[in-house]
């Protein structure tokens, strides 16, 4: 089996008296693109800080490309890249002028490499002129270029989509998507805005208050249970029949949802046809990332504690 790009375990975090983080784990596998989604001040700040160096855990550890944070820090942070917020380069030279002087920091990036990363983020035609003159868009693209100069294993970004209108969101969900597909890069993204990490990611991480919350596969891929909506009169009878006859079922939005196996749907219709109820439709169930993000932050919601 293939080894994580990064392997988190066990991490806690503490300013002061105040937990930040709660023994987070989790693995990013080479080009797989996860989402580290959270209202704001639910800690994926600081667990991005952690991973980039920039703050020091309380216990737990750190693995990127199989170099462990505390004793090879070095070699770790070789294999990664970041974007956090929007990126910030020399506004008086040109784009080409800041992607060497990023250049000259790394071992052995030359300027076809720099040639092949603007064209990839599609700044080829201006790339010599300078940034001051750029848009927020065209300033998120080269920060693209300059975080995988030098080929990381991971990109780290953090809210990297701040200001951007739609189709400049686009444009970058595009090339992030382009890097893991063709580079085979690792991506974590860290964002509180669920329709981004609906269409750029794989896989989401959802925390609030420090602490993994749950995990959703956008791809299907790690669901478990098949559910199906029926639509059912009378309905208080059908629920009573369903539960009374092992199925877990609920109310939802004027139907029920009930955990079935998709080819035992058609003997589950007999069966409430059999039992004088009128069935509408049957329909496969799927929840969306909004009501996962829900349920998993619900709790504190009801605490208090504004989600964003």
């Amino acid at each position: 089996m293939a080894e994580p790009i990064l392997h988190i375990e066990g991490l806690d975090k503490k300013i002061g008296s105040k937990q930040i983080l709660k023994q987070i784990s989790m693995d990013v596998m080479e080009g797989e693109i996860i989402g580290l989604l959270g209202p704001n001040g639910s800690g994926k700040t600081t667990l991005i800080r952690i991973i980039v160096g920039l703050l020091k855990q309380n216990s737990g550890s750190v693995t990127i490309s199989g170099f462990q944070h505390d004793t090879e820090f070095e070699k770790a942070m070789e294999a990664v890249g970041a974007i956090v917020e929007n990126p910030e380069f020399y506004p008086y030279l040109t784009g080409w002028e800041n992607l060497k002087h990023f250049a000259n920091m790394h071992k052995k990036i030359d300027e076809e490499r720099l040639d092949e990363v603007v064209e990839r983020v599609g700044l080829t035609s201006a790339i010599h002129d300078k940034v001051k003159t750029y848009s927020l868009g065209m300033r998120q693209r080269l920060g693209i270029a300059q975080a995988i100069l030098h080929r990381p294993k991971l990109l780290i970004l953090d809210e990297p989509t701040n200001g951007l209108d739609p189709a400049g969101m686009k444009d970058f969900r595009d090339h992030i998507k382009e890097l893991a597909e063709k580079e085979g890069t690792a991506v974590l993204f860290a964002t509180h805005l669920l329709r981004e990490v609906e269409d750029l990611c794989d896989r989401v991480i959802i925390i609030q208050k420090g602490e993994i919350k749950a995990e959703v596969s956008l791809h299907g891929t790690n669901q478990k249970t098949e559910k199906a909506i029926i639509e059912v009169q009378p309905e208080e009878k059908a629920l009573n029949w369903l539960t009374g006859n092992q199925y877990q079922a609920e109310r939802q939005g004027g139907a029920i949802v009930v955990e079935v196996a998709k080819e035992n749907i058609p003997e589950l219709n007999r069966s409430l046809v059999g039992q004088d109820l009128n069935v509408f439709s049957i329909t496969p169930y799927t929840q969306s990332l909004e009501d996962e993000f829900i349920k998993a932050t619900t709790a504190h919601q009801e605490e208090g504690e504004e989600l964003v």
